[in-house]
C-alpha cells in the first residue's frame, strides 16, 4: 500500500505523562510557529521604530542651510567617499554627516580613521603637501672640452668646501661653486692623462689617478703637489678616501690601500677582481669598502682584510656604479653596465640580496641623498637619462634628459641638494634634485645662481 500521503499521527496521541505532554506541546509550537501567539507579549515586526519622545534631538543640528565644512563632516566625507569627493554633496544627502556633541572631545578621539595621515591632516585643516617638483632642466651648463667618453674612468668630484674637480685630458681644473671661478690645478703633459679624481672627505687634498699608474696628492688651496705614489702598473680609474686612508683601483685588477701619513706608497694590496677595477666606495662609517670591476663582480672588504669578505656575482656586466646608504647601516646599491642594466640592493650585515630593478639602460653612477631616503642614477646606452628614485619602493620621482652621450660622471654637492653630471658630449650639467635637510621645498643656494652656459677652462 502506498503510504506517501499518509498523515503521521498527532503527537497528542502519545502517552499523556507530564514530561511527554510538555515535550509534545513544544513540538506542536515549533510546527505551528507561524500561527502561535505568545500569551505574554505582543508580536512586533522586524522594523524598529524608536520612541521619539525620549530622543535627545538637541544633539543633532539640522538647519535648512547646507554646511559641509565642519571638521567632522570633512573627515567622514573623505573616509567614505575618498579625498576627491565633491565638497557639495547630492541634495538627497544634505546634512547627513552633521553632528553636535555635548562634550568637548577632540575630533581625533571621535574618529575611527586617525591612522590615516590624509584624514588627520583634513581634521587639522593642514593642507596636504603636493608631490615635490623636480625641475626637468639643468639650471647651469658648463662646457667641458676633452671630457672623455670612457665608462671606466671617474673624472668628476665635488668637495666638502664646494669646489668641483674635473679631469679634462691631461689637466685637472677646479670650479668654485660659490664664485664660479675656474682654476687650473695641474697639467700632466702630453705623455699622460687624468683617469680619476677624488677629494678627501674634509679639507683641500685632492687625489689624481693617472694613465701611467701613478696616484698624485695635491693641495688645492696652494695648487701644489704634495707627493706621488706608485704601485699600479696600468691606469688608475677609481679612487676613494676614508679619513687619511686612500684606496685606488686600477686596470691591473688591484686595489692599493695608501696611508698618506706613512712613507710607504701603500700599506696593503687587495686582490680579488679578475679584471679592471672601475668602482670604489667606502661606507659612511669607514668600516667597509665596496669595489666593482669589469669582471661583473661586486666585492666588499673590511678595514683589515686583503681578501674580500663578501662576493656578489649577480650582475652580468661591469659594476662601476656603487653607493652606500647614509640612512641604513650596511645597505649597499650597485648598478651594472649595458648587458645588465639593473640596480641591485644588498644588506652587507646579513649578506643578503634585497631587490633588483631593471632600469632599461646601462647604469653608470649611483648616489644616495643624505637628506631623504632617495637616490639618483645616471645612465648610458641607450637613453642617456638621469632618474631620481624613492627608496625602498623604487618609484620614479623624475626622469631627466638632455645629455646626448652616456652620463658617465656624477657628483653631489656638499649640501646634498644638487647633482652635477658629465658626459662625452663635453658638458657638465647641474640639476636641483633633492630637498634640503630642513625642508623639502627649500631651494639650494647653489641652485639660486643665475642660469648660464660657460666654459670650465
Amino acid at each position: 500500500m502506498d503510504h506517501s500521503n499518509t498523515v503521521p499521527p498527532s503527537p497528542s496521541s502519545s502517552s499523556s505523562s507530564p514530561s511527554s505532554s510538555f515535550s509534545s506541546h513544544r513540538v506542536e509550537r515549533m510546527i505551528n510557529s507561524n500561527h502561535y501567539k505568545s500569551p505574554s507579549r505582543t508580536i512586533c515586526s522586524d522594523r524598529f521604530i524608536p520612541y521619539r519622545s525620549a530622543s535627545k534631538f538637541s544633539l543633532f543640528d539640522i538647519p535648512a542651510t547646507d554646511n559641509t565644512s565642519t571638521p567632522y563632516s570633512s573627515l567622514l566625507r573623505t573616509a567614505l567617499f575618498g579625498p576627491d569627493a565633491p565638497l557639495t554633496p547630492d541634495k538627497t544627502s544634505h546634512n547627513i554627516f552633521r553632528y553636535k556633541t555635548e562634550t568637548r572631545q577632540s575630533m581625533h578621539s571621535l574618529s575611527p580613521f586617525i591612522h590615516n595621515d590624509d584624514v588627520v591632516s583634513t581634521v587639522n585643516h593642514t593642507p596636504v603637501k603636493p608631490p615635490r617638483k623636480i625641475p626637468r632642466s639643468p639650471y647651469k651648463v658648463l662646457d667641458a672640452p676633452a671630457l672623455q667618453d670612457d665608462f671606466y674612468l671617474n673624472l668628476v668630484d665635488w668637495s666638502s668646501l664646494n669646489v668641483l674637480a674635473v679631469g679634462l685630458g691631461n689637466c685637472v681644473y677646479l670650479w668654485n661653486a660659490c664664485s664660479s671661478k675656474v682654476t687650473k690645478l695641474c697639467d700632466l703633459g702630453n705623455d699622460d692623462c687624468v683617469c680619476s679624481v677624488g677629494w678627501a672627505q674634509r679639507g683641500t687634498l685632492l687625489a689624481v689617478g693617472t694613465n701611467s699608474g701613478q696616484v698624485q696628492i695635491w693641495d688645492a688651496s696652494q695648487c701644489k703637489m704634495i707627493r706621488t705614489m706608485e704601485g699600479h702598473r696600468l691606469r688608475v680609474g677609481a679612487l676613494a678616501w676614508s679619513s687619511s686612508l686612500l684606496s685606488s683601483g686600477g686596470k691591473d685588477k688591484n686595489i692599493y690601500q695608501r696611508d698618506i701619513r706613512a712613507q710607504d706608497d701603500f700599506v696593503s694590496k687587495l686582490s680579488g677582481h679578475k679584471s679592471e677595477v672601475c668602482g670604489l666606495k667606502w661606507s659612511y662609517d669607514n668600516r667597509e669598502l665596496a669595489s666593482g670591476g669589469n669582471d661583473n663582480r661586486l666585492l666588499v672588504w673590511n678595514q683589515h682584510s686583503t681578501q674580500p669578505v663578501l662576493k656578489y656575482c649577480e650582475h652580468t656586466a661591469a659594476v662601476k656604479a656603487i653607493a652606500w646608504s647614509p640612512h641604513v647601516h650596511g645597505l649597499l646599491a650597485s648598478g651594472g653596465g649595458t648587458a645588465d642594466r639593473c640596480i641591485r640592493f644588498w644588506n652587507t650585515t646579513t649578506n643578503s640580496h634585497l631587490s633588483c630593478m631593471d632600469t632599461g639602460s646601462q647604469v653608470c653612477n649611483l648616489a644616495w641623498s643624505k637628506n631623504v631616503n632617495e637616490l639618483v642614477s645616471t645612465h648610458g646606452y641607450s637613453q642617456n637619462q638621469i632618474i631620481v628614485w624613492r627608496y625602498p619602493t623604487m618609484s620614479k620621482l623624475a626622469t631627466l634628459t638632455g645629455h646626448t652621450y652616456r652620463v658617465l660622471y656624477l657628483a653631489i654637492s656638499p649640501d646634498g641638494q644638487t647633482i652635477v653630471t658629465g658626459a662625452g658630449d663635453e658638458t657638465l650639467r647641474f640639476w636641483n634634485v633633492f630637498p634640503s635637510l630642513k625642508s623639502q621645498n627649500t631651494e639650494s643656494e647653489i641652485g639660486a645662481l643665475s642660469f648660464g652656459r660657460t666654459i670650465i677652462r
